[in-house]
């Protein structure tokens, strides 16, 4: 008799080991490998998996036909939709996750009612609240009369028998997807080996029925989803929903769709009532706004094809310590090392004896490069002491020699500049036509010694005046 074999699967990355260790050698977690057989399943060896069956024939078709159905389910909730492209595909599976207590269940439970009042079945199965939990949110969300279909389970075959009876479904909720379990692994519900066998079962149903399959997931402390990455890579789109505790905002952030534009949000204002849209988020992170305060620059930023703006704040103070401390919250602190380095190197701006502290307000995140220009001018206004202009925006990206490189969009940034009231814009040369309004009082500064030394420059007449 062969003897059964023994591997052991990290929790954080889906790495297979043979042996037991404390630290995993693919990413560097520790103590996150877990014993599990290879008995079957996903994540068995190439040994457990041979079989005597022979293949079946599968029907090939042409790209041209008609399309049974329409492509996408738009939910009506325009702030979701965007995120999601323009609605739920037919056929495709779509991963949620969040913080706990983010507003993930409440999202959803909007979005199914939105729908099943449009004509659709929606089925919403929790595998970590009971119904009545769920109707409880429903009756709060002002949505307990709509047809939406629950259920309270966690085994997959068992979910898939019960959606099977009558019309097929053209949504299925599933929260969460580390609570679910299925007969083809051995392994404890939310180990990697559960959470991907149940990811490809219902997947696979996904894609042979056309019903759309929303899964949600459980985020590590890092904010990434748990559980193995290949579930990211398994679905046709991924959505983070952000928010602050401090803030009443959240945000759905696309990371990843196959069948629309990714780095697209959607913005949410949370309120007793359950989410509201926030059709103009600039008007938000704008709200608390102190115009006459030194180290705020405004940032034009786009998000997919959103503009967005919003403040960045810096405060730059004297240290008595030997290292002066260097502190983010809302960008990446490598990049404002970088911006800090140019000034220093190009500009003779010196800050060896300051902290600095960066703050995006509001608790908004910024990923694009084209925020450099904003931090620095931020950054040289709080060690300066001087308020930079109440109705300027700024936008450029910092090359390591002091150049300012063009950035993208540059028309639909001024555009929404000019929209809240900006007469004044800070961006690099040679951004496209520019036009009237807030582009045709731009200031074009070639390096960043230019906007510098117009910054000290309006200094050096104030203190004249």
């Amino acid at each position: 008799m062969a003897k059964s074999r023994v591997q052991f699967i990290c929790q954080a990355c889906g790495n297979v080991t043979s042996r037991w260790a404390g630290k995993c050698e693919a990413c560097g977690e520790w103590n996150t490998l877990v014993e599990e057989g290879t008995a079957g399943g996903i994540g068995s060896g190439p040994a457990s998996m041979r079989s005597t069956r022979k293949g079946r024939a599968v029907v090939l078709t042409s790209l041209s036909g008609e399309i049974e159905d329409a492509p996408r389910i738009a939910s009506g909730i325009s702030e979701l939709d965007r995120a999601t492209g323009g609605g739920f595909v037919r056929g495709s599976a779509l991963l949620v996750g969040g913080d706990p207590g983010i507003g993930k269940s409440t999202l959803l439970t909007q979005a199914a009612a939105a729908l099943a009042r449009q004509g659709h079945r929606i089925v919403y199965v929790s595998g970590e609240e009971a119904v009545a939990q769920i109707r409880l949110r429903a009756q709060r969300l002002g949505v307990a009369n709509s047809s939406v279909e629950l259920a309270a389970e966690t085994n997959v075959e068992d979910i898939l028998a019960t959606i099977a009876d009558g019309k097929r479904p053209d949504l299925v909720i599933l929260d969460s997807i580390q609570t679910l379990w299925t007969d083809a692994a051995e392994s404890a519900p939310g180990t990697v080996t559960q959470v991907r066998a149940a990811a490809q079962t219902l997947i696979r149903y996904a894609k042979s029925t056309g019903a759309a399959i929303v899964l949600v997931g459980h985020v590590t402390k890092e904010g990434q989803i748990a559980g193995p990455r290949v579930v990211e890579h398994m679905v046709d789109a991924v959505l983070y929903f952000e928010g602050e505790g401090g803030h009443h905002y959240r945000i759905l952030r696309t990371v990843k769709n196959r069948f629309g534009p990714t780095d697209e949000i959607g913005v949410f204002e949370m309120s007793d009532k359950g989410l509201r849209e926030v059709s103009n988020p600039s008007e938000l992170f704008l709200g608390e706004r102190h115009a006459a305060a030194p180290g705020a620059a405004v940032f034009a930023g786009i998000e997919g094809t959103r503009p967005v703006l919003v403040e960045i704040q810096a405060l730059v103070a004297p240290t008595s310590l030997g290292t002066p401390r260097r502190a983010v919250v809302g960008w990446d602190g490598a990049r404002l090392a970088m911006v800090l380095a140019v000034l220093e190197a190009h500009c003779g701006v010196r800050f060896g004896t300051h902290d600095v502290y960066l703050n995006v307000a509001g608790g908004y995140r910024i990923s694009e490069p084209a925020a450099d220009l904003a931090v620095a001018a931020a950054l040289v206004s709080s060690l300066t002491g001087l308020a930079l202009p109440a109705d300027c925006v700024y936008f450029g990206e910092i090359s390591l020699s002091g150049a300012i490189r063009p950035v993208a969009h540059a028309q639909q940034r001024l555009k929404e500049a000019e929209k809240l009231g900006f007469g004044q814009a800070v961006l690099p040369r040679g951004s496209e036509e520019l036009g009237n309004g807030t582009g045709a009082a731009s200031f074009q500064p070639a390096t960043l010694t230019d906007l510098v030394v117009r910054i000290a420059g309006s200094l050096r007449r104030d203190a004249d005046d």
